[in-house]
């Protein structure tokens, strides 16, 4: 199955890949495994496999991505993230894990347990402040806390770019935003 060009907007919704996404994308080491968790239509999901990275998406409604069912590249996960059950992918390492727009703090811990050596995390969501701008996200629970992303990855991951800032376009919104990568194993002894 062809995925379209990097260029196909129209595989990847009206939105596209996440800019922020986009800019750190080449951090994935190349061929492997990328985690896309809470894909939503799957505009990252498309965006690695048309890279050439075997990728897991993971959402409640797979439904915006029947067209990836069956692709060779593509492994479809439904999964209720937030219904009490276990990380349904505990155990497994990804040369990239991405998060966008989606925040359940019980899984932060198996989301960065979940980046490979010399893989990366890039994650973005709403944060504190969002709720005074307008925007859809203002429950406190689905915020990000200031310097939150950064606690989450100190001591484990080195920090490649890191932003907690108010966007003001497309629409105004409190966006945290992190790509940080894990060092390779360490040499053993003998």
């Amino acid at each position: 199955m062809q995925l379209g060009s990097p260029s196909s907007g129209a595989l990847r919704g009206a939105s596209g890949p996440s800019a922020w996404v986009v800019r750190f994308a080449s951090l994935v080491p190349a061929g492997t495994p990328v985690l896309d968790l809470a894909c939503g239509g799957g505009r990252h999901t498309r965006l690695f496999a048309e890279q050439g990275h075997p990728v897991t998406a993971v959402d409640i409604d797979l439904g915006n991505l029947a067209d990836l069912a069956g692709h060779p590249r593509v492994e479809l996960v439904q999964a209720d993230l937030e219904g009490g059950e276990s990380f349904p992918l505990k155990g497994r390492t990804f040369g990239g894990v991405v998060v966008t727009n989606y925040l359940h703090r019980p899984l932060l811990g198996d989301l960065v347990a979940a980046v490979a050596p010399e893989g990366v995390l890039i994650y973005e969501t709403f944060a504190e402040g969002n709720e005074t701008l307008g925007g859809r996200v203002t429950n406190p629970d689905f915020l990000l806390r200031h310097g939150e992303l950064l606690e989450l990855t100190r001591g484990l991951l080195q920090v490649v770019a890191y932003e907690d800032v108010v966007l003001r376009e497309p629409k105004p919104a409190a966006v945290q935003r992190i790509c940080a990568l894990r060092a390779a194993r360490p040499a053993t002894t003998r």
